[in-house]
């Protein structure tokens, strides 16, 4: 797939974003200014100061000869990139690559994105009317380089749509200043009557890079193709992602599902064929007013399983608000794993949490409620009974230890025992009855007892000795007496916890 780029230049950037917060500027001449050396030097133009002979550089004063009416607002050196990151995020739309490219243009890497549009010029006419509508006064060009795309875009007089490998022809009737030289190389090039890129191409290298310096053979070959350039997105490039462009704008959750099903389909048919599974995955809508809408899932294991994945998402398209419509869909998958043959085939035999129907409701549970509400626990090996689980790190966590099966435990534990009233015939003896929360219970049936020291490096203390214990009523309580029996002191029971 051969590269291409789109350069678009914002004549009056600053200037054009004032009057579209402020729609009375639209027909007054104004300038942003800055203060220099004691003068307020012209540093933005509108387009009806320009007309007047108004242009950068130029003192305020001069310009208020020329024109007495001009307004003069204070300048923000930071207000360019700020405005042109803004600009670059809403291009993403069009294109995962795009990039600031100050004072005043951006670069997008359109490679293998026209033709969701229909064709290039469908493409490169949407995205310059979009702008023009908006307020703002851009020109633009399409080519196969940065640099011919650039240069296109600011003084280019024919077609901006460069027909690939057409760089070469295309730059020739430039003048230099089209090649991005520093000033210095600029006035060396106009002693020697070297104005225009025809001028330039044809002579030796070695001449050039002798006369000139060395940008100006880069600069000259990124142009046309020789030398690769590299920009720098505003967002990081999500290697797994579709783009759905809508002919009409989507207003209802029917078509919103439609364009989702879609989108799972082509993504989960990549990553089938190249064995991954995805672990999270964003939807995202273009709003036809510019706003973005989004949802987003995860999974606790990879799957490129498309009815589950769209199970996922189905569950929050209520959240998404399609206002005027939303006119191109996204999914974006920024985390991936691998998922070998062995993976697919357990995913379909296994049990456990290995089972799909048990890790695809984890994924749906979790998704409702979220992850972090979603535990499991591990043994510990510790003694006292409400210290021996941890939670574990994840879901896929390998056990270390096993569980106790020596000895019941019952089903839920307290997380501290709390004290009990009991009736024993002997002191050693298991109790005849307990009194709970106000509650008698009599026992019909007793095991143990199972005594538990403390950990001895941890802390001193009296023992404990478990009683699993079943009252009248067929319920199971896991009860313990603590420290030895000694005569004429009260002894301290408490229960710890209940046997399903």
């Amino acid at each position: 797939m051969a590269n291409r780029f789109i350069s678009l230049w914002f004549r009056h950037l600053t200037t054009d974003w004032l009057t579209i917060r402020r729609p009375e500027l639209k027909v007054a001449p104004f300038v942003l200014a800055t203060p220099d050396h004691g003068r307020m030097i012209i540093t933005a133009v509108n387009s009806p100061a320009q007309t007047q002979g108004v242009n950068i550089g130029m003192p305020v004063a001069d310009a208020r000869v020329l024109v007495p009416s001009i307004l003069v607002f204070d300048d923000k050196p930071e207000l360019p990139y700020k405005l042109l990151k803004a600009l670059a995020l809403w291009c993403i739309r069009y294109s995962p690559i795009s990039a600031v490219d100050l004072p005043d243009g951006l670069i997008l890497d359109i490679s293998g994105c026209a033709h969701l549009w229909g064709g290039e010029k469908s493409y490169f006419r949407e995205i310059v009317i979009k702008l023009r509508t908006a307020g703002y006064d851009v020109r633009g060009a399409m080519a196969d380089t940065i640099g011919t795309a650039w240069a296109i875009a600011r003084f280019g007089q024919t077609t901006p749509i460069i027909e690939p490998a057409g760089q070469a022809a295309a730059l020739l009737p430039l003048p230099s200043t089209a090649l991005r030289l520093e000033p210095a190389v600029l006035d060396r090039l106009a002693k020697l009557g070297m104005y225009t890129v025809n001028h330039i191409i044809g002579m030796p290298a070695n001449a050039l890079r002798r006369r000139f310096g060395k940008q100006l053979l880069l600069r000259l070959d990124q142009a046309l193709g020789k030398v690769e350039e590299a920009i720098e997105p505003v967002q990081p490039v999500v290697i797994y992602q579709e783009r759905l462009p809508c002919l009409e704008p989507i207003r209802t959750a029917g078509g919103i599902e439609i364009a989702l099903a879609r989108l799972l389909e082509t993504l989960c048919g990549r990553l089938q064929k190249e064995g991954k599974g995805l672990r999270s995955a964003v939807f995202k809508g273009f709003r036809v007013d510019g706003k973005l809408v989004q949802i987003s899932i995860g999974t606790n294991r990879a799957s490129h399983n498309i009815s589950h994945l769209f199970k996922l998402f189905e569950e929050k398209i209520s959240t998404i608000e399609p206002d005027l419509g939303i006119e191109l869909f996204l999914l974006e998958v920024p985390t991936v794993e691998d998922l070998s043959p062995l993976q697919e085939s357990l995913w379909k035999t296994a049990s456990g949490l290995e089972a799909p129907g048990l890790s695809e409701l984890i994924d749906r549970l979790a998704n409702k409620v979220g992850t972090e509400t979603i535990r499991r626990y591990w043994p510990d090996q510790r003694h006292w009974p409400e210290r021996t689980i941890k939670p574990a790190v994840s879901l896929h966590e390998k056990l270390t230890i096993l569980w106790p099966k020596h000895r019941p435990r019952p089903f839920y534990v307290l997380p501290k025992p709390e004290p009990i009233e009991v009736t024993a015939p002997i002191p050693d003896y298991p109790p005849m009855n307990f009194r709970y929360k106000n509650k008698l219970h009599v026992i019909k049936r007793a095991e143990g007892p199972e005594r538990i020291n403390r950990e001895w490096w941890m802390q001193n203390g009296p023992h404990r000795d478990y009683y699993a214990v079943e009252d009248e009523a067929g319920a199971r309580y896991w009860i313990f007496r603590s420290g030895h029996y000694i005569e004429g002191n009260r002894m301290e029971w408490f229960i710890h916890g209940f046997f399903a």
